[in-house]
């Protein structure tokens, strides 16, 4: 099926908003096994939407429209959507009736101009939106079949989860059964893991089983997309392909499916009635971030401490406002580490302490980490260098940090050669 998406809105054209929305929608529609052929971003002029809603009914069989379903008068997609179509607009009764309950639910009068989000075309097939009053809907135009998405994100997401996906695919006439299966990792490349993964699709001869890949440093993900006539199908189709993903990948895997590296380490620590405090340096205190807002972390977070040199994090954690001579080491992370934890009794404490070039940014502009985790048996630490810049040495430092900790909760060892890394 040939299938494109229309993205509409000044803010979008110009660059002022970056358009998340046909990320999400594109991942979305390649993880269920439908390929975007097109994609097309429109302003909110009446004579370019037009001309790109004709473009699409004449090249695509399928159209997703997203944006311009608001109550202003820049919000076109209803009007233009009759025009290309050749009907007219209509108020829909229901619709109408929808938005009014919405705002009376919130002890609101529902403005006038509202009313025109309820004007549709009147051979539409309304597209329920149950968290707003921007109505969807499908319509034919030419031989393509148009459906029309709102533009805030959450109301987009599970409008095209719950009403369009399902849609699309019984249109397209694939399998309905499909499954995604997503692996997490940190410290392999995408074409190192596609060079470990090659071959493993063969192992389901019927093709049903697509291996995709998407990188977001310092993360990647990789998906599995397995099609079959019923669950258990599915379940066989992906036992063999799985078992060899895990196999290859190791220890990089972090997490799996809707976890995250952060909720596997609340996990492993809430499990044994473990503690943590961190201490950490350029970071902006991203590591502590990222756990401290976790559902359950206030019984397992005790502490942390965000410094930009070393002379303040040992003035912190009580061993004196008197750095360390030379470079910071292992071993300056491992001291920081032990104090920290005594200071705080906490079962474990992390500390990553990085130690940045001089000069400007630039793209060999790098960072030293070293980082420490201590226990009351035991204290483990390792040392690399990030180059790439500061936001990368930053969101590196960020990930090696969890992911070090992720490992030695899980008994794994806390350094491995990564690709990021400069030796």
């Amino acid at each position: 099926m040939r299938l494109e998406i229309i993205c509409t809105g000044d803010e979008v054209l110009t660059g002022k908003i970056v358009n998340t929305n046909f990320s999400y929608m594109s991942q979305r529609l390649e993880d269920v096994g439908l390929s975007v052929r097109w994609e097309t971003t429109v302003g909110d002029d009446r004579e370019s939407l037009l001309r790109a809603f004709q473009l699409a009914a004449e090249r695509a069989d399928a159209v997703i429209v997203n944006g311009g379903l608001g109550p202003t008068v820049d919000d076109l997609s209803q009007e233009v959507a009759a025009q290309a179509a050749g009907v007219e607009l209509g108020l829909n009764e229901e619709w109408l009736a929808r938005m009014e309950e919405f705002f009376r639910r919130r002890s609101r009068v529902m403005p006038p101009n509202n009313r025109k989000q309820a004007m549709l075309p009147v051979t539409a097939e309304v597209i329920d939106n149950p968290i707003g009053t921007a109505c969807g809907f499908a319509l034919d135009i030419g031989k393509a079949r148009f459906f029309f998405t709102p533009g805030v994100p959450r109301e987009l997401k599970r409008m095209l989860e719950e009403q369009v996906i399902p849609r699309l695919l019984a249109r397209s006439g694939l399998q309905a059964v499909i499954h995604l299966k997503r692996f997490h990792s940190y410290g392999l490349g995408e074409s190192h893991v596609d060079a470990l993964l090659a071959g493993v699709e063969a192992l389901v001869p019927d093709g049903s089983v697509k291996l995709g890949f998407r990188a977001h440093y310092p993360q990647l993900e990789t998906k599995l997309t397995v099609r079959g006539t019923d669950r258990d199908d599915i379940r066989r189709k992906l036992e063999p392909v799985e078992r060899e993903v895990r196999k290859r990948l190791g220890n990089f895997i972090l997490a799996e499916d809707d976890q995250t590296l952060e909720g596997v380490i609340l996990e492993g620590l809430s499990g044994r009635g473990g503690s943590l405090s961190i201490v950490e340096t350029f970071t902006g205190g991203q590591i502590a971030a990222r756990l401290a807002h976790l559902p359950g972390a206030e019984k397992v977070f005790r502490r942390g401490i965000v410094a930009r040199g070393i002379e303040e994090v040992c003035g912190a954690v009580g061993l004196g406002r008197t750095s360390p001579a030379g470079e910071i080491t292992t071993e300056t992370a491992e001291a920081v580490a032990q104090a920290l934890r005594r200071q705080t009794s906490s079962t474990h404490a992390l500390a990553v302490l990085i130690d940045l070039d001089e000069g400007a940014d630039r793209i060999e502009f790098g960072g030293t980490v070293c980082l420490a985790i201590s226990t009351e048996q035991d204290v483990a630490s390792r040392r690399s260098r990030i180059v790439g810049g500061r936001e990368w040495v930053r969101l590196g430092a960020v990930e090696m940090g969890l992911d070090c900790f992720r490992r030695y909760l899980q008994g794994l060892p806390v350094y491995e050669r990564i690709d990021f890394e400069k030796t």
